[in-house]
């Protein structure tokens, strides 16, 4: 079945890391009105899965990890606008909001991180870089995350972490979410410190204290 190729499609797409597939593959799974979800669950999230299982066990290496991750998102992003078109909903285990801290331009972390949590079948809104304490408040706001990570490589901004922390505190928005933190200049006492929720101290780790966090098997 045709329905069947273009999953099988995508999977291998992300697999081998080749954006113009997946995309080519997830516009065509819209022209024939498939199911986006299906397309989603069965395609995209298998291949990610993979490729995080890969990378984890040494069989793959991280540009084959950031490839892969920037093919699922390119295609995601047409799964995406068709779903939110037809009002469907995909199957999640939970939310996650990440970023790197403002003054930090530092993404390779987090990409991993967005990486493995999104092989999880975690829905995850990376933010990107640079992200200011307010820009974490509106995200907080417009995505009701149940998780917010945040990476601070430089011991220079990893102040930032906690003012992050305090502003959810002054907005009324701490008990909304759980906060994780993590990158080369936290440790799990800062972390204690500041009152974050967990600590992070590798991306595998990271995974890991979201799901014990949620309470999330597997």
């Amino acid at each position: 079945m045709i329905e069947n190729d273009l999953i099988a499609e995508l999977k291998e797409a992300v697999i081998q890391g080749i954006p113009e597939k997946a995309v080519a593959a997830a516009e065509r799974v819209v022209e024939l009105q498939m199911d986006p979800v299906e397309a989603f669950e069965s395609g995209l999230k298998p291949g990610i899965s993979e490729v995080g299982e890969g990378f984890a066990s040494g069989k793959l290496y991280l540009p084959d990890l950031v490839l892969s991750a920037e093919t699922m998102k390119a295609a995601a992003k047409v799964l995406e606008a068709e779903i939110s078109r037809t009002g469907t909903k995909r199957s999640e285990v939970g939310k996650v909001v990440l970023g790197t801290v403002q003054g930090d331009l530092h993404d390779i972390g987090k990409t991993i991180v967005a990486t493995l949590l999104s092989s999880h079948g975690f829905d995850v809104i990376d933010l990107g870089v640079n992200i200011s304490p307010d820009q974490y408040i509106e995200a907080v706001r417009r995505e009701k995350p149940d998780v917010i990570g945040m990476s601070s490589l430089l011991t220079v901004t990893a102040k930032e972490l906690g003012i992050v922390i305090s502003k959810l505190k002054e907005q009324d928005l701490r008990e909304d979410v759980k906060v994780i933190v993590g990158g080369g200049a936290v440790t799990s006492s800062y972390a204690e410190e500041i009152e974050a929720d967990g600590y992070g101290q590798n991306a595998e780790l990271g995974v890991r204290m979201t799901k014990f966090l949620l309470s999330v098997e597997g």
